[in-house]
């Protein structure tokens, strides 16, 4: 499994993420998004209103390439935040495909911040990262 027992659960825990992919010209976009951990393949599978028809679905169909930022603040006082970034390669999947129509990011690079640990002052958390091997 791509994730750890901590970060699923912080990714069940959350209803929204910020996609990001790469545009035709180069420049990012970054958009909210629905999502879901696909435990048997150990994917993320992004879901939408009209999906199909965004400039996201698009952009992933034509270079393969997405990153999925998902965080949230605990508290202000004192300062909890946490973090997931899931960085990899992904798939535009139309409609009867998987339960498409989705889009499906295969982690290859996991960044945390917050989730192993329970969260305390930012400059007392450490941000974990790792590559995942295919």
């Amino acid at each position: 499994m791509a994730f750890t027992d901590a970060e699923t659960a912080y990714l069940g825990s959350q209803p929204l993420g910020r996609l990001a992919t790469i545009q035709p010209d180069g420049s990012p976009q970054v958009k909210p998004v629905g999502f879901h951990v696909n435990p048997y393949l150990g994917t993320i599978d992004v879901t939408g209103f009209n999906l199909t028809s965004s400039q996201k679905f698009r952009n992933v169909a034509r270079n393969g390439q997405a990153a999925l930022v998902v965080d949230d603040i605990m508290s202000t006082d004192p300062w909890q935040v946490r973090f997931l970034e899931i960085r990899g390669t992904a798939e535009a999947l139309g409609d009867g495909t998987d339960g498409g129509p989705l889009i499906r990011i295969h982690p290859a690079r996991i960044l945390s911040f917050g989730v192993e640990e329970p969260p305390g002052q930012p400059h007392e958390t450490r941000l974990r990262s790792r590559d995942l091997v295919s």
